[in-house]
């Protein structure tokens, strides 16, 4: 019988990667410091106007950070979403902000401007070119979020929900995410893994 309960076990961690404490980000671990950036160049698509972002700068209890990529097809797919989201919490204590590290044409601030312009964004999307920020969050996917507290700590990390097609979505971990600092608790669903276009990193 003994024997039995231990085969359970341990057949529940090799079938269960959270059990198994898989991680997604080989970089971070949630309850990290955020990695702080200052002065990225950034398009507020809101404002219509150039912008600059700061981390320091942002007063906002929760900061929402992206990485995206406007060539990427589950970027576009999401982007819909991602409006959304950002409208769910405006008058909130929320900052959402995309950040695109990918060495062409399309993910540079004209080819950002064009995006926003054509999807109607509603968020301050930035360009790194050196791409330090996207391997110091560890960031592999597009898009790929993370939301710091307060603190600027790192709560949440991983994909905006549980599935690209919008019809057949069940968790919404970012927005989970955000209502649960919001309300002084902690998220329950603290990483998930990241679904979409791979970050070629060349520098």
């Amino acid at each position: 019988m003994r024997k039995m309960l231990l085969s359970v076990a341990v057949l529940a961690l090799v079938v269960s990667p959270a059990l198994a404490g898989e991680k997604y980000n080989t970089k971070i671990t949630i309850g990290d410091k955020a990695p702080d950036f200052s002065g990225i160049p950034a398009y507020d698509a809101a404002a219509k106007q150039d912008a600059s972002l700061t981390l320091s700068d942002i007063k906002e209890d929760v900061v929402v950070v992206f990485f995206s990529g406007n060539h990427c097809p589950m970027v576009q797919q999401y982007e819909d979403r991602i409006i959304e989201f950002v409208s769910s919490v405006k008058g909130k204590s929320v900052k959402v902000v995309g950040i695109a590290v990918g060495d062409i044409d399309e993910d540079r601030l004209p080819g950002i401007k064009k995006f926003t312009a054509d999807k109607g964004s509603n968020y301050i999307y930035g360009y790194d070119e050196s791409q330090a920020l996207g391997k110091a969050y560890g960031a592999t996917k597009t898009p790929e979020f993370f939301v710091l507290n307060k603190d600027r700590k790192i709560v949440y990390a991983g994909a905006l929900d549980d599935n690209p097609n919008e019809g057949k979505v069940k968790k919404t971990y970012v927005k989970d995410a955000v209502a649960a600092v919001l309300s002084g608790k902690t998220p329950e669903v603290s990483t998930s893994k990241a679904v979409g276009c791979g970050i070629h990193y060349t520098k």
